[in-house]
Order: C-alpha cells, then structure tokens, then sequence
C-alpha cells in the first residue's frame, strides 16, 4: 500500500503508520507471510463496526427527529450494510491499497465485496484507536453523512407515508404525487416528481424509477415542514 498516497487523499496523518497499514492487512497476506509480526485487519474491523454503528446512530439521533425507533434502526441497517460498505470503500479507491496474499489476488479479491467492506470498518477502526472518536466522527461527516442527508439510503426509508402521517396532523390539506417529466433513453431513463400539498409544490425529486422519484420528493416534502 502506498500510505503517503492515501494520507494525502484523506487529508489525514497517522501517528501509529503500522496501525493504519494493519487495516488493510487481508488475512491471506498474513498466511504467505508467516514469518513476520504484523496482523490481519479482522479485529480492527470488529472494533471500527462499533464505531460505524454508534456515530451513524448519532447522526440519525439529531437529525430525524421525527423518525420512530423502527424506522431509524431500518435507516441506519441501510446505511451500514455491507452493499453501501463496498461503496464507500470504492470511492475511497481503498482496493487499491490492500495488502493480499497472491492466491486472493489472482481471484479477484481486490474487488470482492466483503473484503471492501471489511477494509472500510477495519479504516475506521484504526482511525478512533489513533486519533479518538472525533476524528473518526470528521471521518464519517465527510464521506457518509453527506449521503446519508441527500438521500441516497432512501430506498430503505418510507418517506411518502411519513408525509402523510404529518400531513393528516393538518386538517383540509391534500397530497398528490405528480410526474413533470422524463428524461433520457428508454434503457435508462430518469423520472422527476413533485409532491403537492394544497395545491402547491413541497418537494421535488428525481429517481430512476417513478417510485423513486415520489420517495425522494417525499423526503424534500418533509424536509421542507421540518424547516
């Protein structure tokens, strides 16, 4: 791995370098390296899962604060699953600095799922025992929180039930879901919604299917009476 690379990517400077280099110790490099001290990234990644779980949770604490405990511990299961995992480790380019044994690497383990997920929460790990919760919380406001807030883990989350239940709390106000357009080729067309309180526009969204685009304009729709 190259450490100096990825420091600089992050904007992050490691007091303990083998630590850091540790969580993305795979441990099929470990078996061909038997020789050596250092060890795998599996308990980092047990530690940084904590870590993970408890600043998401806090995060969706303060800020939905209209959102049941169901529906926040569905919310949060979106967000730490091991799919949205992958994702942030690929955006990361974290699977170009993991250390493999040469079995693992010929199969394809530089991109494997599971292992890009593993790396993410081992990262993580590393980083709260380095540099305290804090800096591991900065962390997850940088690269998660930001999704988190516009809307990429609303697949997970009923939002236009939400708005109904908070639109019925007002008598003589209506809700209508409208499609305003279109856009794209048939193989991947993109659908643009807007919620209708009253009459009047609540929230728009855009989604790749028409049900996605009412669930986000649902969720600007609550964003707007939460404001």
């Amino acid at each position: 791995m190259n450490a100096e690379v990825l420091q600089k990517q992050l904007d992050i400077t490691f007091n303990d370098h083998d630590l850091m280099r540790q969580a993305f110790i795979h441990s099929s490099y470990v078996n061909e390296h038997r020789g050596e001290t250092f060890s795998d990234n599996e308990r980092l990644e047990f530690l940084g899962d904590a870590v993970l779980e408890l600043g998401v949770s806090q995060y969706l604490f303060r800020t939905k604060e209209r959102m049941a405990e169901g529906e926040l511990t569905k919310l949060r299961a979106s967000i730490v699953c091991e799919p949205s995992l992958v994702n942030f480790a690929r955006e990361l380019n974290f699977g170009e600095h993991i250390l493999l044994g040469k079995g693992e690497e010929q199969t394809g383990g530089r991109d494997r799922p599971a292992l890009l997920a593993d790396v993410f929460e081992a990262f993580l790990g590393a980083l709260y025992l380095d540099q305290g919760y804090d800096v591991a919380i900065q962390f997850l406001e940088k690269y998660v929180f930001p999704k988190i807030k516009t809307g990429a883990f609303s697949h997970a989350m009923d939002y236009k039930s939400q708005l109904q239940e908070l639109v019925q709390q007002h008598r003589n106000q209506s809700i209508e879901y409208v499609i305003v357009e279109e856009k794209g080729p048939s193989h991947n067309k993109e659908f643009v919604a807007q919620v209708l309180i009253k009459g009047e526009v609540a929230g728009v969204g855009v989604g790749r299917t028409k049900k996605e685009a009412e669930q986000r304009a649902a969720k600007n729709g609550l964003d707007t009476f939460n404001d």
